[in-house]
């Protein structure tokens, strides 16, 4: 009595089926091959038995093969399993020469009105196609699939681009676009449509945001929209749904971010396509925090931080304040210094449009300098880099970068006298006021040398150093009883001009008394530390 199983066969060492030679050769023309080699070299039937590894989908793919061959050629085929049998069959040798209509032929029967699903149905294979990847993709499964998916990616986006902005993208479908599919051609795109339109999403988005990256790489390179090649706006509006799902789930970690890299791309040249027409400035920002952590090329982020640095004027402090990972200091530096140089070598500063533009972003980094003050990571340096990135007709005052180096002084208090001098040098002392000159002339972390230079400055720039010559012991109550006497014989100008006159005189007087303050300072520096060669500090 013959026994009933004479084949052993070990599916990528997770399972093992017992299978008749008979039956399993009848239809997989690999096996029998096989066999036939084990025979010729002398192997008695109870020792054959055969390892596979890496079998398109592992145990279960097997199982479906061995349902097929003891059904007598017949399985049931469906969306869910065609790819797998697929597969399964080429790689077994399951063809017509083996015997007629095998399951390679009835796989590929069943393929051919792929043309004629409908999208779910085409999304299920495709999904399906996920575990066994590598074989889908070799024997042109994903080729034909993704064609069909890319059809109705296409014209969705022309139906999306040329609907109303009031239409909800949840109530498409692919049986309401296909209605439309021809009707777009003759109305009219305008930026205004599209960058409305680019903040609803298209009824696909959620549905392919499922896929991993390399099969969502695959349906871009099917529309033709590939890296440089991308000018498809709805595309580049899913990429970055995609690729920011991706980051806020972590799914993307530092050992798989190179699989994005590629989509981050495509997304990013898709952007630079339409530029700030359809981007806002904050637009940009948001494009740049999802792309940049994804791995792209140097050449394609030049690009987009050129786009930004172009309209950083319009920036305000929470989109600067970008995460950065460069020695630990908690915001991205060096991106600002490159944004605000490329705004600088893109608008100049002498037209007086441009001047205005510089004097706001001046401002601007201002208010960033002082955010990033407090960070104990934070180096002299970058500091510098950050405050000197500007020209110095981009302030019309200085006392914001005064206040924000006074900021970083009080985190960092063990700093050297040597470092304190050199974090000044950006500051330009005539362009501070007299209240931040007086306040920077009493602040204990500034050093001395610095604050004498600021007096200097504030003293050499009032006008009326005549009028304490000519009566330096004039007290303030006079002056205020010679301006009270006087008053109703001027004229409207000559009132202006005398209080004008009063305040200044007051100021002069609280100069003097500074300047008294600080001449005390320096001899009691001079007495405790003895002089040494120090360079001045340069003014910006």
């Amino acid at each position: 009595m013959p026994k009933p199983c004479d084949l052993q066969i070990n599916i990528d060492g997770q399972q093992i089926f017992l299978l008749k030679e008979k039956v399993i050769s009848k239809y997989c023309g690999g096996l029998k091959k096989i066999l036939n080699h084990r025979k010729r070299r002398g192997h008695v039937k109870q020792e054959l038995g055969i390892r596979i590894n890496d079998f398109p989908g592992g145990p279960e793919g097997f199982e479906l093969v061995s349902m097929f061959c003891y059904n007598n050629g017949k399985i049931q085929i469906t969306e869910a399993n065609v790819c797998l049998l697929h597969c399964c069959a080429v790689y077994l040798g399951m063809t017509e020469e083996v015997l007629s209509n095998n399951l390679l032929q009835q796989t590929e029967a069943f393929l051919q009105g792929i043309f004629n699903w409908k999208w779910s149905e085409t999304l299920v294979i495709l999904k399906s196609c996920e575990r066994f990847y590598a074989y889908a993709d070799g024997y042109g499964l994903l080729e034909k699939i993704i064609s069909v998916l890319a059809k109705f990616v296409q014209n969705s986006d022309s139906n999306l681009l040329m609907s109303s902005p009031s239409a909800s993208s949840s109530s498409s479908s692919p049986e309401t676009n296909s209605a439309k599919r021809f009707s777009f051609s003759s109305k009219k795109t305008t930026p205004e449509k599209i960058k409305s339109t680019l903040s609803r999403k298209a009824w696909w988005f959620d549905d392919l945001a499922t896929l991993p990256p390399n099969i969502i790489e695959k349906l871009v390179q099917a529309i033709g929209a590939y890296k440089a090649d991308n000018k498809d706006l709805v595309l580049t509006r899913f990429l970055l749904h995609y690729l920011k799902l991706a980051t806020q789930t972590r799914v993307v970690n530092s050992s798989n971010n190179s699989e994005y890299a590629a989509l981050a791309e495509t997304a990013t040249y898709g952007v630079i396509s339409v530029g700030k027409e359809i981007f806002s400035c904050r637009g940009l920002f948001w494009v740049l925090r999802i792309v940049s952590k994804l791995g792209m090329g140097r050449d394609v982020r030049t690009e987009l931080e050129k786009l930004i640095g172009g309209v950083i004027e319009q920036a305000t402090l929470d989109d600067l304040l970008v995460s950065g990972h460069d020695m630990g200091v908690y915001y991205d530096i060096n991106l600002v210094i490159r944004l605000v140089k490329v705004f600088v070598d893109m608008n100049g500063y002498d037209d007086g449009m441009c001047l205005q533009k510089l004097k706001r972003v001046g401002r601007l980094i201002d208010k960033y300098l002082r955010e990033i003050s407090p960070d104990q990571n934070l180096k002299i340096s970058k500091f510098l880099g950050v405050a000197e990135c500007l020209p110095d007709s981009a302030r019309d005052c200085y006392d914001g970068v005064y206040k924000a180096i006074d900021i970083y002084l009080q985190a960092h208090p063990i700093i050297t006298f040597e470092e304190r001098s050199r974090l000044c040098r950006c500051l330009n002392y005539t362009k501070l006021t007299f209240e931040a000159s007086k306040d920077l002339a009493k602040n204990p972390r500034i050093p001395p040398i610095i604050a004498m230079q600021a007096l200097i400055s504030q003293q050499s720039k009032v006008p009326t150093i005549d009028y304490v010559t000519e009566s330096p012991r004039v007290k303030p109550s006079q002056l205020v009883l010679y301006n009270e006497k006087t008053r109703n014989s001027f004229t409207k100008e000559k009132k202006e001009m005398e209080h004008n006159i009063d305040k200044m005189q007051w100021g002069v007087i609280e100069l003097a008394k500074l300047h008294k303050e600080m001449n005390g300072h320096v001899s009691k520096l001079i007495l405790l530390d003895p002089p040494r060669s120090s360079s001045s500090p340069r003014f910006c």
